[in-house]
């Protein structure tokens, strides 16, 4: 049996000058006991950056990319599961929404998708590539590291051309009512050509593509939080048949429904609900382009 990881977690909401770019900040403190290693995959989602101090974690893209130890993990934006080993670390998490792709990060989405780097190497991530060697002080200091974080994208942050209509095409992407993409380009007054463009551009893949995500990851994230862990009850409403469901989730995740299911998710099944909680979302691709109101959450889960 695994040994138990206790994770203690706070989300931090983006300033208002960066609105419509993160999906959250947060800082997660993992840790294990006699310098063992835990196991999960983390899913589709969009961008993220990831800076470590500690023991630094082993991560794969299923069928593609591996990165070891790196103190600063960069992943585009992803229609595939990353498996991932780490121990005891202190990490920064920081979500990037299309809009902030498009200000912050030195290449297409399309090019980077399905992409995981070390970023302190990667001219894509240039901006950030001080930032392992600056974040972390020689003690914790949650607010300052968080600062320290939020001071180098506000002097990067400049107006995007396309910030409006990348901005209308995700508020309408993640309502769980947008069937395809006819709708999808009426509700953000774009043709679809335009739009097929924008969403290589901005969001990494195409516009059909995306809504199949959207897709599986409202079931998935379902049958996460739910209590009986019941396949059926968590199917999004847009699948014909579990058999559509079934060929959805392949691509995706790469393995059927049963076999992600019989996996261990030691911090995902900790995770989610205390984002649910806190956040108001289960996962990032399911939350809406616009800063959560509040003050910074704490939460301390342990699987």
């Amino acid at each position: 049996m695994a040994a138990r990881c206790d994770i203690d977690v706070r989300f931090f909401p983006p300033p208002p000058e960066l609105e419509g770019c993160f999906s959250t900040f947060y800082r997660a403190t993992f840790t294990m006991p006699g310098g063992e290693r835990v196991r999960d995959h983390l899913q589709p989602e969009w961008a993220n950056l990831r800076f470590f101090s500690g023991d630094a974690p082993d991560a794969k893209i299923v069928g593609g990319q591996a990165l070891s130890r790196a103190r600063f993990t960069a992943t585009g934006p992803s229609a595939l599961p990353t498996e991932f080993h780490l121990g005891t670390t202190r990490m920064w998490g920081v979500g990037l929404f299309p809009l902030g792709w498009v200000k912050f990060i030195n290449a297409s989405a399309e090019d980077m998708a399905n992409t995981l780097v070390d970023g302190e190497g990667h001219d894509a991530y240039a901006n950030f590539a001080h930032l392992p060697d600056t974040l972390f002080g020689e003690e914790p200091d949650d607010d300052a590291e968080y600062q320290r974080i939020i001071d180098c994208f506000l002097a990067l942050n400049k107006p995007h051309p396309d910030q409006d209509r990348i901005m209308a095409v995700h508020a309408a992407l993640v309502d769980p009512n947008l069937s395809n993409v006819s709708e999808l380009a009426e509700r953000s007054g774009l043709s679809q050509r335009t739009l097929e463009r924008l969403c290589q551009r901005a969001f990494g893949f195409s516009p059909k593509r995306l809504l199949r995500r959207q897709r599986v990851m409202r079931s998935l994230a379902a049958f996460m939080l739910a209590q009986g862990r019941n396949w059926s009850a968590s199917i999004d409403d847009h699948y014909h048949d579990q058999a559509h469901f079934v060929r959805d989730f392949r691509s995706f995740m790469t393995m059927s429904p049963r076999e992600y299911a019989a996996l261990d998710h030691p911090i995902l099944t900790a995770f989610m609900p205390e984002r649910v909680r806190i956040w108001g979302s289960p996962a990032q691709t399911l939350d809406k382009p616009k800063s959560k109101k509040g003050a910074v959450a704490d939460s301390a889960c342990k699987p």
